[in-house]
């Protein structure tokens, strides 16, 4: 057993135990002859500004242009770039890396694809709710096949933490309240983006998320702390990481919460002992956005450079956007505090995976304009397992008076509600890329499906969370008229998601 609050200081006996074997003569020749500089640059991952997209998505952290990028990645101070897309300014990134440097060391390029890329399948919580694993497997392989077509490699997904209370923004990107379920769609989620090859062109590197606890946070409350006991933490909040790692996970993403007072992503029990000692894992660790930084915050930090070497020393590899490394690791080094085999080993790390997924030996994987161009080929077969995994996904709680399935003719169909024809909140939360045209909403799918479409009658009633002048009445003369009501109600999609955490999980009042 363990005192899970005891466990923050660094021992470097315990790192080097869990040290990865220095037997690839190609990724020893490298590390023996980087700069201190260069090995920073391999542990540190940043914003792709040099195809960037949907900037709104995270807050503005350590931002930069086009042209600085392109300096940075010549001068060896970043090694991998996230959230970026597309081929042809993906070739000009990898082209400064692999043919710009001194070493020659391909980038990595990571992105947040979650449910989906161009085609969007429910969200994770949703598609649990189908209780089948085998299809979570293929939206998987589709969302792969998609995302490696337009220039990415690495997914931070799939979400595995254990989520049971209701008021968490997150639970939608979760498999929910249950260890067990959570464990198997954890699997089929990780077969589906890495598929049967890692080397492969249309693998798609997965990230299990977010080690550990998150969903534990107390009162569902965003980025707070988790009171958890050992007992608790190894028999709901692990058990899914662990599987990952048997299925062939080769990342794993810190989380930001604290468990008993320890930031996971300074936490060398959980990150070192637990990870590497007891489970063998030999892949490496990426910091979320800048948790290395929020050790600060935590007041588990005293400044940045300090929070540098904590979180490198509790064994995060690869710190997420902060800058950190690359800013205090030669400091850190210089004057003891951090031992360059440490570096170095985090370095081997992050070369290994590289090397796993082919790009030590094909710099250029995954950066086909052919094949982007192709990606219509699979689209009406990726739309129709879309089709099949909503169908899925969907729960009936109720059908009093056999009300359900409605008649395609003969009935007075009135659909009421501020979702009725909407199309901007149909992907639901936590999608990068997406496509909000290709989306069907209600009226558009109803109408469809009957024989007779003017038995359709549509009013808003209200908007999300405001009320229309005179929509109330509107909605309710229509309603007396039909012979079915269907009301198109609920939360928009930022309801949900990163930083969205509710005190009450209720329909908004004007509806």
């Amino acid at each position: 057993s363990s005192d899970l609050t005891s466990k923050s200081k660094f021992d470097g006996r315990s790192i080097l135990s869990a040290m990865m074997p220095r037997s690839d003569a190609q990724i020893e020749d490298l590390i023996a002859r980087m700069t201190l500089e260069e090995k920073a640059g391999q542990l540190t991952i940043l914003a792709d500004a040099v195809r960037p997209c949907n900037p709104d998505i995270n807050p503005e952290a350590n931002m930069r242009g086009k042209q600085e990028m392109l300096e940075q990645i010549r001068s060896g101070k970043v090694g991998s770039l996230f959230n970026g897309v597309g081929v042809k300014e993906g070739l000009e990134a990898q082209k400064a890396a692999v043919e710009e440097t001194r070493l020659g060391i391909p980038l990595i390029f990571g992105s947040d694809v979650i449910h989906g890329m161009w085609t969007i399948f429910p969200i994770p919580l949703g598609e649990a709710a189908s209780f089948e694993p085998e299809l979570a497997q293929r939206t998987a392989r589709a969302t792969a096949l998609e995302a490696t077509a337009a220039g990415i490699h690495w997914t931070f997904a799939p979400m595995v933490d254990v989520a049971r209370d209701q008021r968490w923004g997150r639970v939608a990107e979760s498999s929910g309240e249950d260890t067990h379920l959570g464990k198997e769609l954890a699997v089929a989620r990780i077969r589906g983006f890495q598929g049967k090859d890692l080397r492969a062109q249309d693998s798609l590197l997965a990230t299990p998320k977010h080690f550990a606890a998150y969903g534990a946070v107390t009162a569902g409350m965003e980025y707070n702390f988790a009171d958890l006991s050992e007992p608790a933490l190894r028999d709901i909040h692990l058990p899914a990481f662990k599987a990952s790692f048997e299925a062939g996970a080769l990342t794993v993403m810190s989380a930001f919460n604290d468990i008993s007072g320890v930031p996971s992503s300074g936490n060398r029990w959980l990150m070192t002992d637990v990870l590497r000692g007891e489970w063998g894992f030999k892949g490496f660790v990426v910091s979320d956005y800048t948790a290395d930084l929020e050790l600060i915050d935590h007041g588990f930090a005293a400044d940045e450079r300090d929070a540098a070497r904590v979180a490198f020393t509790a064994g995060v590899d690869m710190s997420m956007q902060s800058g950190l490394y690359v800013k205090h690791l030669p400091d850190l080094v210089a004057k003891g505090e951090v031992p360059m085999e440490v570096v170095d080993e985090g370095v081997r790390r992050i070369l290994s995976v590289k090397k796993a997924i082919g790009l030590l030996d094909d710099p250029y994987k995954s950066l086909n304009a052919e094949v982007e161009a192709s990606t219509d080929s699979y689209r009406e077969a990726h739309e129709a397992l879309a089709r099949e995994a909503g169908r899925k996904s969907i729960v009936l709680l109720k059908n009093e008076t056999r009300v359900l399935p409605l008649k395609k003719s003969g009935q007075r169909i009135a659909l009421i509600g501020p979702f009725a024809s909407d199309q901007e909140h149909l992907e639901g939360c936590w999608t990068v890329y997406g496509n909000k045209d290709r989306a069907v909403n209600v009226e558009t799918g109803i109408r469809g499906a009957m024989a007779n479409p003017e038995a359709l009658e549509v009013v808003k009633g209200c908007d999300i969370e405001a009320p229309i002048e005179g929509g109330l009445d509107a909605a309710v003369a229509m309603a007396k008229r039909a012979d079915v009501v269907l009301l198109a109600v609920g939360e928009p999609h930022d309801f949900s998601g990163e930083s969205q955490s509710r005190t009450q999980v209720v329909i908004p009042e004007a509806q």
